[in-house]
Order: structure tokens, then C-alpha cells, then sequence
């Protein structure tokens, strides 16, 4: 390809993604911010072997976008019918940047977008929504052996820093008591949380049988600040400024090309996320939503020359929302969360 047509693809990338995120909307209450990369690796092209592009390109772009909405209410694992239910739609743009200074170490970097919609219905009452950049982590990663590898397997590891560039106090106008006052708009709103912090990733494959590979990936997001000092407007014990939380998302499953298509891969795996109780590192005080997403994850991946293109489709088989750490303190009622059904994620990864 040459230069002339790499710079016009990564240019019509770039704009893409600025016209999606025009009509986007934000995340949910207990889904996890983290981005999902696409794993090249498990595509078969007519160029070579999957695993064999490890090293062969410098720069990698992807861009995901996650959709869903969480409109099913749930205190601890029991799911409770409501008719003024809390509904958040969602979508989720990150744009993730991969720079291969050798076939084992890259540069990585995410910047992710945000814009969501809830409408409210404890004072203040009303409908919210909030746009904005959220919080970008720089890093690095390594994959443990030099691809490519004679077994067909490799694993990588990555370190990165979450810098804060996030908005974590966004408004919007509320009923409150009979009043329209200008309010704190709800926690999964905020694009971000007002506090650095870093991001420990790992993913692997390993191939099982003709065209089928393992795979899974995890990422853990360090929060080590306890509170960011942001009104939530929230009258419980202990609850009247947000928390800074750790978040996850782990992924594992089977891969399987399809027969006399040597681009094409489906998937089927379980994906778990959510926000934990407590921090590993650091006090868990203030207002959060604790909970997990357990889900079943089909998928499918195609490739065409330098571009992958990605799409998944979790569905929840169990959720969570157990009590946070100034409830189990102040012996309150355990708090609730809406949880989604099911997620629609996509991505376009194209290498230059």
C-alpha cells in the first residue's frame, strides 16, 4: 500500500469516528470503561498465517464502539419488576493506537468517547445526558515470546497509565423537590472520574486443532484515589460524593476459522465486567455501584488485506449488584443497579 493511500485510510478512519460519535450515547451503571482490542491474531489470511502479522506492521489503529441498554432492574442477583424503571442508552467510542517498535514491544494508547442519555426518577428527577472525551491511558505492551512462535501460542503483557482528561462532575437541569436546580448528572454518566490511575492487561492465544485457537484476555483498572469530591445529591450514610472505583473486564473462549475461507473466524466464549466493592489499592468510600456482568459471548472476525473487522454479542446470563462498602458500613439497604441484556460490540482494526 502506499503512502498516499495509507494516510487517506487512516484520514477516513478519524472521520468515521467523528460522525459516529455526533449522534453517540455513554456507558451504563456497572459496565466497565475498558476497551476491548481486537485479537488479529485469530484470523487466517490469505496473506500468511494469523498469528504470522504480529510483525509485520508498525502501526495499528483500531476503532470500537459498544452499544446497549440498561434497563433491567436488580438488587443483588434478584431481579425486581419496576414500572418507572431507570433506562440508560449507551454507546461507547474508543479509538486505540498500537505502535510496533518491534515484533515483542508496541506503544498503545486509548482515548475514549463518551455521550449518554438517563432519565432519572429520584430527585433531582429528569431526563440527563452527558458527551464528552473520557479518561486516555499510554502504555506499553510485550509479548512474552518473539512471535512467531513455533507452538502457535504467545501471550502479552501490558502496563498503562489512565490520565484523567475526563470530565467527572457533569450537569444537567433536575426537578428536586418541587425545584429545577442545576444538578450532579448520575456517576455512569461521568465520561471520566478525576483521578489517574493505571491499567494491567494481559492476552493470549494457542492453537487447539485445524483453524481453532484458544483465547482470552483480561484488564484491571487501579483506581488508588478514594474519592474525587463530586456531589452526587444522595442523602445515605456516606454516599454524598462519588468513589473513584477499579474496574475489570476478562474475556476467554475458542475461536474456529471456517472451512475454505481462510479470512473468516467465529467465536464463542464468556465474558465477565463490572466495578468491585473494594479497591485493591486504597479506601472504597463514597458513592458507588459495585456489581459483575457474567455473559455469554458469540463473535466473528473477518479480514480483508491490512483491516480487521470485529463484532461480539454478550449476553447476560448473571448479574450482580451487591452492597458498597458505606452500606455494609451503615447497615443501609443494599442498593440496586439496571443492568443491559445484552451488548453489541464492533471494531475496525486496520494495520498500516
Amino acid at each position: 500500500m502506499t503512502t498516499r493511500s495509507n494516510i487517506f485510510t487512516l484520514l477516513a478512519l478519524v472521520v468515521a469516528t467523528t460522525v459516529a460519535t455526533g449522534v453517540a450515547h455513554a456507558q451504563g451503571c456497572v459496565a466497565a470503561h475498558t476497551n476491548q482490542r481486537t485479537m488479529d491474531e485469530l484470523v487466517v489470511t490469505d496473506e500468511g498465517g494469523g498469528h504470522d502479522k504480529l510483525s509485520l506492521h508498525n502501526l495499528t489503529v483500531n476503532i470500537g464502539y459498544r452499544v446497549f441498554n440498561s434497563n433491567k432492574y436488580f438488587v443483588g442477583t434478584n431481579q425486581i419488576a419496576r414500572s418507572n424503571a431507570v433506562e440508560n442508552h449507551q454507546n461507547i467510542f474508543d479509538i486505540g493506537l498500537e505502535y510496533r517498535m518491534s515484533p515483542r514491544w508496541s506503544l498503545i494508547a486509548d482515548v475514549p468517547v463518551y455521550n449518554g442519555t438517563r432519565n432519572q426518577i429520584y430527585p433531582p428527577s429528569g431526563v440527563f445526558q452527558v458527551s464528552g472525551l473520557g479518561d486516555m491511558t499510554l502504555g506499553a505492551q510485550a509479548w512474552i515470546f518473539r512471535p512467531p512462535t513455533e507452538s502457535h501460542g504467545n501471550v502479552a503483557v501490558s502496563l498503562a497509565l489512565k490520565v484523567p482528561t475526563g470530565i467527572d462532575n457533569a450537569t444537567g437541569s433536575g426537578l428536586y423537590h418541587g425545584t429545577v436546580i442545576k444538578a450532579t448528572a448520575d456517576q455512569s454518566l461521568q465520561p471520566g472520574d478525576g483521578a489517574w490511575g493505571f491499567v494491567v492487561g494481559a492476552q493470549g492465544f494457542k492453537s487447539l486443532w485445524h483453524r481453532a485457537d484458544a483465547y482470552g484476555q483480561g484488564q484491571y483498572l487501579f483506581n488508588p484515589e478514594d474519592t474525587n469530591g463530586v456531589p452526587t445529591f444522595r442523602s445515605q450514610p456516606g454516599q454524598s460524593v462519588m468513589s473513584v472505583t477499579d474496574q475489570y473486564l476478562m474475556r476467554a473462549g475458542v475461536s474456529q476459522g471456517v472451512p475454505r475461507l481462510r479470512n473468516l473466524a467465529f467465536s464463542l466464549g464468556i465474558r465477565s465486567e463490572g466495578v468491585p466493592v473494594r479497591d485493591l489499592i486504597g479506601n472504597s468510600d463514597g458513592f458507588r455501584r459495585p456489581g459483575s456482568i457474567l455473559s455469554l459471548d458469540p463473535g466473528v472476525m473477518l479480514s480483508l488485506r491490512h483491516t480487521v473487522f470485529s463484532v461480539n454479542g454478550p449476553w447476560a446470563v448473571r448479574r450482580n449488584r451487591p452492597p458498597s462498602v458505606p452500606e455494609i458500613q451503615n447497615n443501609t439497604t443494599n442498593g440496586d443497579a439496571f443492568f443491559a441484556d445484552y451488548t453489541v460490540i464492533a471494531s475496525i482494526s486496520h494495520h498500516f
